[in-house]
């Protein structure tokens, strides 16, 4: 971190996937590095030593690059992917999305409730609204994406309950500031992986 408490983060910095070859921000991409027994590692933190080899974070991609051999191109030596390779990804980026969204609730720029993220968003304080992917469709569509704010469905009503701890949240929001872009970026990599829409249009 920087001596003001800000993360020293690249956003604007790009990578070319694997298997696509398209060159993309960093934050739909996943980062694996090779480990010291050739086995292939996914970086979720994009901390971990060593040469990074990237992929976009969509599960028919990463499905591509083990069926292909593309980790052992981009790690340029024999590389193995691990047995349940992406279902390690997703409950990796499912639990970092929770603990992001505990940290905002301990912080106080979290909410849970429909009636809490309703007053919320009429207060023009919502950057982000999570809603659970198995709650009511009705339910959830009562709330409305404001502008400029992006909508995720990518967390079961138990994994965003337990950032709440709860047994179970159908909706919640996050207000501006740096835990709100950091949920923004691991839950659209993991939106990449469940298959969920990252942006729902707003409520008129």
């Amino acid at each position: 971190m920087t001596r003001g408490g800000r993360d020293k983060t690249d956003e604007g910095t790009e990578r070319r996937c694997l298997v696509t070859g398209e060159v993309q921000p960093k934050a739909g991409l996943i980062r694996f590095v090779l480990g010291p027994d050739g086995m292939v590692v996914p970086d979720l933190a994009e901390k971990l030593p060593g040469r990074g080899f990237w992929l976009t974070a969509d599960r028919t991609v990463i499905e591509k690059a083990v069926a292909k051999g593309a980790f052992s191109r981009g790690a340029k030596a024999q590389a193995t992917p691990p047995e349940g390779l992406i279902e390690l990804i997703e409950t990796g980026l499912a639990r970092r999305v929770i603990e992001l969204v505990s940290l905002g609730r301990k912080s106080g720029v979290a909410v849970a409730g429909f009636e809490k993220v309703k007053d919320w968003l009429a207060a023009g304080r919502v950057k982000v609204l999570l809603q659970a992917s198995d709650g009511s469709e009705r339910g959830k569509g009562k709330l409305w994406t404001p502008e400029g704010a992006r909508w995720f469905g990518c967390l079961t009503a138990s994994e965003l309950g337990l950032a709440f701890g709860r047994d179970h949240v159908i909706h919640s929001a996050l207000s501006k500031g740096g835990l709100a872009d950091k949920v923004i970026r691991d839950a659209g990599r993991l939106n990449g992986l469940r298959g969920q829409s990252a942006i729902r249009a707003g409520k008129e």
